[in-house]
């Protein structure tokens, strides 16, 4: 099947910018008449058929931000996207979100119609930066927690490893020694949060951590923790990948008769407002989850306007250690 020829290829061809374009093709006067022609010159020659999503770049108002999130169940997630939502409104921008389901084809797929819809895009990406450049066709990508390469991309990097420490700090302080960790499932490899975890142990003089593997839900979290618990009863407190895992991981607790934190200590990772509402309520290694989707949006608007992109250490968040009750 060929691709999908968009405004950014029209633009290539007449060596103008996507705004041209969308002026020429839409009628506008502030354009010459001979860049008008080699823009429709460009776009007939290519077969360009503008999307209507694109026939409104134009406006001032109209700056339209894709943002590619894997799991919309997951409230991390959610969250994430309301922070970038309400930015936009904020400017009079507007937001198309995507939910890949966490696959590879389908991140493939999502990309392959973005570039005809949105002015850049943000978000969680899982292929390579070179197969990204080819799918977005010169679009502006801002990439949320991994870094880039090429010059029109740009990152907000993600950095819980104070975080961890503070977190094993906390429960070495409460007299907890023997403390395992509920990693995500659906990784090849040890996920950083679990280098950050084993390193933290180490500082303490506790070597080879207990490390279970958890699917990224509640009851993957519930299951997850009955087993690594079945294989070492001695266990006295957990750390998890995320905060769905450790609700439930809370669930499980209270199944098997454990008081929490009295028997076991459980601590999340993600800071979610969801965290206040079960019971105990979660200690949680939190990040900023709306500063995050915010910081998406804004950077991806400075990419489309092509003005200086937020410094490095403005586009770092770090995640603190939020102490609740559950550790």
């Amino acid at each position: 099947m060929s691709k999908r020829v968009t405004i950014n290829d029209v633009a290539r061809v007449a060596g103008v910018s996507r705004q041209t374009v969308s002026r020429a093709l839409n009628d506008k006067g502030e354009i010459d008449g001979s860049t008008k022609q080699r823009v429709l010159d460009a776009a007939r020659e290519l077969g360009y058929r503008p999307s209507r999503f694109a026939r409104g770049l134009v406006r001032q108002d109209s700056t339209t931000i894709g943002l590619v999130i894997p799991d919309l169940l997951n409230p991390f997630f959610t969250e994430v996207a309301a922070g970038a939502l309400e930015a936009a409104r904020a400017r009079g921008w507007h937001v198309i979100v995507y939910d890949t389901a966490d696959s590879i084809a389908e991140e493939r797929g999502t990309l392959e119609v973005v570039t005809s819809q949105v002015d850049a895009v943000a978000g969680y990406f899982s292929l390579d930066e070179a197969e990204l450049d080819r799918h977005l066709s010169g679009l502006p990508a801002v990439l949320i927690g991994r870094d880039h390469r090429m010059p029109r991309f740009s990152s907000i990097r993600i950095d819980g490893e104070k975080g961890v420490h503070e977190a094993i700090d906390h429960l070495v302080t409460a007299g907890h020694r023997r403390i395992g960790m509920l990693d995500h499932a659906g990784r090849a490899e040890p996920s950083l949060r679990r280098d950050w975890f084993t390193d933290a142990m180490n500082e303490h003089g506790l070597h080879a951590p207990v490390v279970g593997n958890a699917v990224q839900s509640a009851d993957g979290g519930a299951e997850a923790l009955h087993e690594l618990l079945g294989q070492h009863p001695d266990l006295t407190a957990v750390f998890t990948y995320n905060d769905i895992i450790a609700m439930g991981a809370l669930k499980a607790a209270r199944k098997l008769g454990k008081a929490v934190p009295r028997d076991l200590a459980v601590i999340g990772f993600d800071g979610l407002q969801l965290g206040t509402v079960v019971d105990p309520a979660l200690t949680s290694v939190a990040l900023d989850t709306r500063r995050i989707g915010a910081l998406a949006i804004e950077q991806a608007g400075r990419l489309v306007a092509g003005e200086t992109p937020l410094p490095e250490e403005e586009l770092l968040v770090s995640a603190v250690l939020l102490v609740r009750e559950s550790a």
